[in-house]
Order: structure tokens, then C-alpha cells, then sequence
């Protein structure tokens, strides 16, 4: 009977260690394949969201070209071209000269030109 007591504890021990080994391998199991279905529902929307960004670049380049811009204003906004009483013609914008430029100071010159002190004027 004593020989049994120590087999006993270590046949115990034996068999829970086992018991915990395969419920860590049934829950890392479950895990991996949960993983797995939400790799390839990750994978499925980023092949659809690579459609959607192609469409849109498709998209976008027709809308590049005038004559698609004039196709959508005219038909899906509803744009005709103006007529003339509602033309407004703008005055290009007046150009001033540049201001002259003064010459550049030469050795001969004594020091800085003398300052006129300003005039006071009142209204009358």
C-alpha cells in the first residue's frame, strides 16, 4: 500500500497536466481559426475596397476632361450655358508702371542727401 500512494498522486498529476494540455490545445485551436475567418473576411474587403478605389479613379479621370464636365453639368445638374443678357463683361485690371529706381550712389557723393523737414499745412 505505500508503494501505490506516491503512483497515485504522480498518475493523478499525470493525467491532469494531460487534460490541461488539451484544453490549451483545444482553446489555441479555436483561436487559430478564428483568426483565420477574420483574415479572410479582412482579405475580402480589402480586395472590394481596391474595386472601389479603381472605380473612382476611373471616375475621377473622366471627370478631368472638359468635355465630361459639360456632359454632367448639362444633364445630371441641369446647366445650360448663360445667355447673353446674363454675360458680365470685367475690365482686365489696370497695370501700373514700375516705380522708377533710383541711381545707385557713387564715390564722389560727400554723404547722405540732406532731409527736408516736412511741411505742415493746415486746412483751411
Amino acid at each position: 500500500m505505500k508503494l501505490q500512494a506516491p503512483f497515485l498522486v504522480l498518475w493523478t498529476l499525470a493525467v491532469g497536466a494531460s487534460v490541461a494540455a488539451f484544453v490549451l490545445h483545444l482553446a489555441l485551436r479555436g483561436r487559430t481559426m478564428q483568426l483565420g475567418y477574420e483574415l479572410g473576411r479582412a482579405r475580402a474587403e480589402q480586395g472590394r475596397l481596391r474595386e472601389v478605389e479603381r472605380a473612382l479613379e476611373v471616375e475621377q479621370a473622366s471627370y478631368q476632361t472638359p468635355q465630361r464636365v459639360d456632359v454632367v453639368a448639362r444633364t445630371l445638374l441641369g446647366m445650360s450655358a448663360p445667355m447673353a443678357d446674363r454675360i458680365v463683361p470685367l475690365a482686365a485690371p489696370a497695370v501700373a508702371p514700375p516705380p522708377p529706381v533710383a541711381p545707385a550712389p557713387t564715390s564722389a557723393d560727400a554723404g547722405p542727401a540732406p532731409i527736408e523737414p516736412p511741411v505742415a499745412t493746415r486746412g483751411r
